[in-house]
């Protein structure tokens, strides 16, 4: 067990490694800049984009996660970070469609910068991990499926938060918390 543990723990060590600071620290700038913040994914992708959600709003961010009944309509000045491993689900790519058609900025978050999201969105920023696709150019893993993208993604995304409110420096953990559910 000790083994598989520090295995997965070293691939994930890996792909953050090789992660590009530029296009993280731009994730950033977008998220300073927008006036809302929509997140979007399906499956795994999506749930770890609605922690990333969750994260952005105990910083302070107005947030909301597409297909939730209360998500209003998106607009210019709105940011869409739209999260595909292989950059070709093809409803993360509508969304990303209909909001550029609208005026949003468009984040792409994806192993694939040549994919059909990264091709419609503003900015790309490429998680160096392996999807459930196996392609050629993706890392050796273990894990199944997208595990290794997934649990990357968890990982750059809060570490981009951590950065961001702490080059805002408007927020800190006293306040992160009194935004936290309290109806638990």
């Amino acid at each position: 067990m000790k083994k598989v543990i520090h295995t997965v723990v070293n691939e994930v060590n890996q792909v953050l490694s090789e992660v590009n600071e530029d296009q993280a620290k731009q994730l950033s700038t977008h998220i300073e800049e927008a006036k809302r913040i929509f997140v979007t994914g399906e499956g795994r992708s999506g749930l770890v984009g609605k922690a990333f959600a969750m994260r952005l709003m105990h910083g302070g961010y107005e947030v909301y996660v597409t297909g939730e009944t209360v998500t209003p309509n998106i607009e210019t000045g709105d940011l869409l970070i739209a999260i595909s491993g292989s950059g070709s689900t093809q409803s993360i790519c509508f969304y990303a469609e209909k909001a550029k058609e609208i005026g949003a900025c468009i984040s792409a978050v994806t192993t694939n910068d040549s994919s059909k999201l990264a091709g419609i969105s503003d900015h790309v920023l490429v998680v160096p991990a392996a999807t459930k696709k196996r392609l050629p150019e993706e890392p050796s893993t273990i894990q199944p499926l997208g595990n290794q993208f997934d649990q990357s993604l968890h990982l750059l995304l809060d570490a981009i938060i951590i950065y961001t409110i702490n080059q805002s420096k408007q927020t800190d953990n006293e306040r992160m918390t009194s935004k936290h559910a309290n109806m638990e």
